[in-house]
């Protein structure tokens, strides 16, 4: 019997097999794990989790069930869940769990509905559409952080956020007043974006873009639309790969940060017509557009790398095309008036999760500790938290680094009490 809607729970065996060569790159999650084993500091609490089912995640996910929490799992996008790993989560761990990949929008949204249907104290989300959803569909379920110094159950009290573009859209909410508990911004967390940000998505982008169209990034010119912790990862490592890149920017500091890291900034209108490949990483709409399209070169491959599909206007190519046609898998041609043809990756989606597996274990371990840990301190030190985006706790942010350190066989400096006395005072630095 499987719990939940999966695609095939005979799949179960190849998502064992996946999870745990996950498993075993991610020794901070592990050491949790192994004390959450005897602590159980979320016993009784239901968690409403909606994230990209990957391997990665179903070694969060089994984390907090030895916490002793009850979890229900749905899919954040789409287009990356590994059919496999939710079965084997439905099947072999008991985990109701939500997610067929290359769902539409309505079994999109009917499996949001499935987990909030668990009635959950905390939710977990990665995008916002979950917190979106239960805000307008279901907001009797919404207890607020009143019930943060309460026992489990009474609704949901507060939450975490995985990736940059929930962050944007739950500030908003704040922002508008709507938001209703409180929800801790992991994405945040310096050992959340400077590592899984920068290192994964820049690796599991091109990964991604290769797998799907096999060309060569050598000598070619890259386009990285955006320069934030993403932009900067994808553009290393294109350029590390041989290719010339080229960033658009529209913050101007973050665009001299491109031109000191040796990059070209500029704008939309003279990129398009340089790029061999572009990318975008904004969190924003529409940034490559119609006008864009119409200066491309022949051949110019599309992809994007932010959490929604909305950053290329697809609608605005499909309306330019005389012709499409699937030129690989994964892959469609778009062939412009006078023989151009242009080709968008995974349908605009995250081309590193709908192209490729997306980040590697060992990155996600960082990443998924601070959601672990976020969840332990909510459940157990929460009570006072006001509605709105909270940042992780310091303690927390540097836990996860050196817990990382450690597995890594390295450590850092200690200061003398000496040392830490000088850099507390104030008078004469010579004495």
């Amino acid at each position: 019997m499987t719990t939940g809607d999966v695609k095939d729970p005979g799949l179960a065996p190849a998502g064992e097999r996946r999870i745990a060569w996950a498993w075993a790159d991610m020794p901070v999650l592990r050491s949790i794990r192994e004390r959450w084993a005897s602590e159980k500091p979320l016993a009784g609490f239901r968690v409403a989790a909606c994230l990209h089912v990957t391997a990665e995640t179903a070694n969060l996910v089994l984390t907090l069930k030895e916490g002793g929490a009850e979890v229900a799992l749905c899919a954040s996008n789409p287009l990356s869940t590994q059919d496999d790993v939710a079965a084997a989560l439905a099947v072999t761990y008991g985990v109701p769990t939500f997610a067929v990949r290359g769902e539409d929008a309505a079994t999109y949204y009917r499996h949001i509905a499935a987990v909030l249907d668990t009635r959950p104290d905390f939710t977990m989300d990665d995008g916002a559409d979950l917190v979106s959803t239960l805000h307008q569909e279901r907001p009797e379920l919404i207890a607020g952080p009143e019930a943060l110094a309460s026992p489990p159950g009474g609704g949901v009290r507060a939450g975490t956020e995985e990736t940059t573009t929930g962050v944007i859209r739950l500030r908003a909410m704040a922002a508008d007043r709507a938001l209703r508990y409180p929800v801790v911004a992991v994405n945040d967390a310096r050992t959340k974006h400077w590592f899984d940000n920068r290192y994964g998505t820049g690796q599991s982008t091109l990964d991604g873009l290769l797998r799907a169209t096999n060309r060569l990034l050598a000598g070619s010119v890259f386009v990285v639309v955006g320069y934030g912790w993403v932009g900067r990862g994808i553009a290393a490592r294109a350029a590390g790969m041989g290719a010339r890149v080229c960033v658009v920017e529209a913050d101007p500091l973050r665009a001299l940060e491109a031109a000191m890291d040796g990059f070209l900034a500029t704008d939309m209108d003279e990129a398009a017509g340089l790029g061999d490949f572009f990318v975008t990483a904004t969190g924003n709409r529409h940034v490559i557009d119609r006008a864009h399209f119409e200066r491309m070169k022949d051949g110019a491959v599309l992809a994007n790398a932010g959490h929604f599909n909305v950053e290329i206007n697809i609608p605005a190519l499909a309306g330019l095309a005389v012709s499409t046609r699937e030129a690989r898998p994964g892959v469609v041609e778009y062939v412009l008036p006078g023989g151009r043809r242009l080709y968008l990756v995974a349908e605009g989606r995250l081309v590193n999760l709908a192209a490729a597996e997306g980040h590697p274990a060992a990155v996600m371990d960082m990443s998924f500790a601070n959601q672990a840990l976020v969840l332990e301190w909510l459940a157990r030190e929460g009570a006072g938290l006001s509605r709105g985006v909270h940042p992780v706790p310091e303690a927390i942010d540097r836990r996860v680094a050196a817990l990382k350190l450690e597995s890594l066989g390295m450590k850092v400096q200690e200061l003398t009490p000496e040392q830490r006395a000088y850099l507390s005072g104030w008078k004469s630095g010579t004495e």
